[in-house]
């Protein structure tokens, strides 16, 4: 593990691998020494975020250096959860473009989406924004969008490079757009974001009259429910 100030109030740690970053995210949370504020991963690295008045870079680097053996052997706050995600793939404004980039049909394209699972490896770009790796190889490699949207809809679940991810919010966006969940998994002013780094998605196809059914309850994560109302996701087996 290497490690590198952020700033004057946050440590980047570079961890071998995607999943390191996740378990050592995890151990640094449950630690949770008094100075912590924040602890942000994304793929590799891990964003280790202090309070400068209590403590400083070189402190906390010795802390992060001495502590990593011990770190692995605590037990996470939370374990990463599965879950399973509705999306109606008849909103599909960019399936054309990805089935010419790929050489595949359109049920190719959902066959091989819905038969993945996927690994939430951050969350950005807007509030509770999952990034999620990695798509099949038979679907990598799709460049974004030449012209990015002015407006993506909430929900609208899109693909680039060897990535899949689910707009919470209507922001303008210029990943390629493959179909939509019906569910709210984002609401900021009430604080609601089922979805963490570490857990395991897989998407489950549906068509536009369960969509409707199914459009405006909010996504459930089993062991967060109480934090929560709405429809219930079943975890995957």
């Amino acid at each position: 593990m290497k490690l590198k100030p952020l700033g004057d109030q946050a440590v980047l740690a570079y961890c071998a691998d995607e999943a390191a970053a996740v378990r050592f995210a995890a151990a640094v949370r449950t630690a949770n020494p008094p100075w912590l504020q924040d602890v942000v991963p994304a793929y590799g690295s891990v964003g280790v975020f202090f309070d400068a008045d209590q403590i400083g870079t070189t402190d906390v680097t010795a802390w992060l250096l001495a502590s990593n053996e011990n770190l692995g052997g605590l037990t996470p706050l939370r374990s990463p959860q599965s879950v399973v995600i509705p999306v109606c793939y008849e909103f599909a404004p960019d399936m054309p473009r990805v089935c010419e980039q790929t050489g595949l049909t359109s049920d190719e394209v959902i066959r091989l989406h819905t038969t993945t699972e996927f690994t939430i490896y951050a969350i950005g770009f807007v509030p509770g924004f999952p990034y999620m790796g990695y798509l099949p190889e038979k679907l990598c490699g799709v460049g974004r969008l030449p012209s990015p949207r002015v407006r993506v809809d909430p929900g609208s679940v899109g693909l680039t490079g060897r990535q899949t991810g689910i707009y919470p919010l209507p922001r303008p966006g210029g990943w390629n757009l493959i179909g939509r969940t019906p569910l709210v998994i984002v609401d900021v002013a009430a604080g609601f974001f089922p979805l963490r780094v570490g857990d395991v998605v897989r998407f489950d196809r549906i068509d536009s009259a369960q969509f409707r059914e199914l459009e405006g309850e909010r996504l459930i994560v089993a062991s967060r429910a109480s934090h929560c109302t709405g429809v219930s996701q079943e975890p995957v087996p």
